[in-house]
């Protein structure tokens, strides 16, 4: 199972069937190759590690077998249903105390962000960072172009990650769109609520922004710096970020790279619908999500896109990647950690629930075509 755990299974999902049949090849670096994913095919099993992960790999039947046994065995003993509700209820207290002991030591900043999702900037921008890169060694972020879970780790969290959830990363990705057609708010039978809604928020952070991107689960901010490092040099451009452990948004807020002119990071729970966001309905451009739908309880994830969706502007686009079935992690539990199937509770008490390429596409099929 060693090599077969280090796969990553992309998937592509498109409302508006814009993307292309292809990806293309991007420059090489003399340390590593750096293929994006959605092409990394093993074809000479020699090769098995040149990367962390690979596409379209096909299990022996023996091999997916034995991974179906291994969940099975470890799924027959139940949480509790009383300390299930306590993790669901109290879910952001074991995040606060995640960050109360890792703080912002635990997973490296994502610098692959940009070339797995070049979807995040404006297409102007994109097309300039392109060039940047092209013109560059760029050594640096391929030593990180291919990655699994573990490899975003910093050398306290690699450690930690080993000895409480196990090694090798299996991960789900891909995008969707939000498939409503652009028009005015005065063709919009809501409209004048709408309207009157902008009206009352039109000194909200970012109000002046014409690209907008979310991040939810932002932790302690190793997404939001990278993506802050480029948008600095992008006019018209906003970023909000949003957890619901306070703990990890402090994190944020105070270092050093934080700069509300152009990011606002506040305290929130995407499970609940009640809450307000601190700026209207269809206004963003990009939504990210990169292992977070995963801490949701799999009952709750639809509602969560549903109110995620509504933020969204005609054609925005939600990004995800997640951990994928039949993960290492998932492998190694122990009986006595699974809350339902496939979603299971770790030693300290934070949630993780393990994806097939399937799940994605049905809690999102309300806002997309598959492409």
């Amino acid at each position: 199972m060693g090599s077969l755990n280090k796969m990553n299974f992309i998937t592509r999902l498109s409302a508006l069937c814009l993307r292309k049949s292809k990806m293309q090849q991007r420059h090489r670096s003399s340390r590593r190759p750096a293929v994006p994913l959605g092409s990394r095919i093993l074809t000479d099993p020699s090769k098995v590690f040149e990367h962390n992960m690979w596409d379209h790999v096909q299990w022996s039947q023996e091999e997916e077998e034995n991974a179906k046994e291994k969940a099975a065995e470890n799924s027959l003993v139940k949480v509790q249903w009383e300390d299930q509700d306590k993790y669901e209820r109290e879910a952001s207290k074991y995040w606060n105390e995640f960050y109360k002991i890792h703080k912002n030591n635990f997973f490296k900043d994502r610098n692959w962000l940009f070339l797995e999702f070049p979807e995040i900037l404006p297409e102007k921008r994109r097309e300039e960072l392109k060039t940047e890169q092209r013109s560059s060694e760029h050594t640096k972020i391929n030593s990180t172009n291919s990655f699994s879970h573990k490899n975003e780790m910093s050398e306290e969290g690699e450690k930690y990650w080993k000895k409480n959830y196990g090694g090798g990363s299996t991960s789900v990705q891909g995008y969707v769109y939000n498939k409503k057609q652009a028009k005015s708010l005065t063709d919009n039978p809501q409209g004048k609520n709408r309207g009157e809604e902008l009206g009352r928020l039109e000194s909200f952070p970012g109000s002046d922004a014409t690209y907008r991107i979310l991040e939810v689960g932002c932790g302690a901010g190793n997404s939001v710096f990278p993506i802050l490092k480029v948008l600095c040099n992008t006019p018209g451009t906003f970023l909000y970020c949003c957890d619901f452990a306070s703990g990890a948004v402090e994190l944020v807020k105070s270092h050093s790279s934080y700069n509300s002119a152009w990011c606002s990071a506040f305290v929130h729970d995407v499970c609940d619908d009640a809450l307000p966001y601190p700026f209207p309905d269809e206004i963003l451009d990009v939504i990210l999500l990169v292992f977070v739908l995963s801490t949701i309880h799999p009952d709750r994830m639809q509602g969560v896109v549903n109110r995620l969706a509504k933020l969204l502007k005609p054609g925005g686009m939600l990004l995800f990647r997640d951990y994928g079935r039949y993960n290492t992690a998932q492998l190694r539990f122990k009986k006595g950690h699974c809350l339902s199937e496939n979603f299971y509770v770790r030693g300290d008490g934070t949630r993780v629930y393990f994806f097939t390429k399937a799940k994605p596409r049905q809690v999102v099929v309300p806002y997309l075509q598959i492409h």
